[in-house]
C-alpha cells in the first residue's frame, strides 16, 4: 500500500501539471453551446473539459489517503479513521456529480435531434452544468479540505513522514477551505493550493517509499 500510494502521488503531479497545461491553451467553454459544439468536434478534449482528469487524479488522491491512513493508523487512529471516513464520502459526492459522459451523450442527441427539440436538450445541459457545482461539489470540496488539515495536523503530531509534509499539507488543506466555486477568492485559492498539494505529494511519495523499502529490508 505504501508504494501504491507513492506512485499515485507522483501520478496525481503529473494530472495536475496536464489539466493546467490543457486548461491553459483550450480554456473550457462558457456555455452549453460550447460544450455542445465542443464534444461533437472532439469528444475527448470535451471530457477533459468537463473534468474527466480531475476525476481519474481524484481516484489517485483517495488512494494517497488511503497509503497515509496506513501510516497514521497506529500512532493515531482516531485522527485516520476520521480522515478515511471524510475523504469515502467526499470523493463520492464528486465522482457521482461530475456530468462528463452525461454531457457527452446528451451533445450526441443534441446534434441529431430537429430544432424543435433541441431546447429542451440544451436545458438539461443547463441543468448538468448547475448540479456539476452544485451541492455534491461543494460537499466534496469541504470534506477533502478538512480531511487533508487533520491528516495535516496528525502528520505534525507524529512526525512520522516529516515535518515538511505536514505544513504543506496543512497550507493546501486552508487554501481548500474556501470552495472554487465561491467568486474570484474561492478560485484564486483553489488555483493557489495546488502549489503547496504537489509539494506535498512529492514529498509523500518519496517518504513512502523509504518506508516501504525499510518495512522490506526489515523482514
Amino acid at each position: 500500500m505504501l508504494l501504491t500510494g507513492a506512485v499515485a502521488a507522483l501520478g496525481s503531479v503529473l494530472l495536475i501539471v496536464l489539466q493546467v497545461v490543457v486548461f491553459a491553451v483550450q480554456p473550457p467553454p462558457g456555455t452549453v453551446a460550447g460544450f455542445f459544439e465542443l464534444m461533437r468536434a472532439d469528444p475527448v478534449l470535451g471530457l477533459v473539459s468537463l473534468d474527466l482528469l480531475y476525476s481519474l487524479n481524484n481516484v489517485l488522491v483517495a488512494l494517497i489517503y488511503l497509503a497515509l491512513v496506513v501510516v497514521l493508523w497506529g500512532r493515531a487512529r482516531s485522527a485516520a479513521a476520521v480522515v478515511g471516513v471524510l475523504v469515502v464520502l467526499g470523493m463520492a459526492a464528486y465522482l457521482a456529480s461530475n456530468p462528463a459522459v452525461e454531457m457527452l451523450l446528451l451533445a450526441r442527441v443534441h446534434g441529431a435531434a430537429p430544432a424543435a427539440d433541441r431546447p429542451a436538450l440544451q436545458a438539461a445541459g443547463e441543468v448538468l452544468l448547475a448540479s456539476w457545482r452544485g451541492t455534491a461539489f461543494l460537499t466534496y470540496y469541504v470534506l477533502n479540505g478538512v480531511a487533508l488539515l487533520l491528516a495535516g495536523a496528525a502528520l505534525l503530531g507524529t512526525r512520522v513522514l516529516g515535518r515538511a509534509v505536514a505544513w504543506w499539507a496543512l497550507a493546501a488543506g486552508v487554501l481548500m477551505l474556501v470552495p472554487s466555486t465561491f467568486g474570484v477568492v474561492g478560485l484564486v485559492m483553489s488555483v493557489a493550493s495546488l502549489l503547496p498539494w504537489c509539494v506535498m505529494c512529492v514529498l509523500v511519495a518519496v517518504r513512502l517509499r523509504g518506508l516501504a523499502v525499510a518495512a522490506t529490508s526489515s523482514r
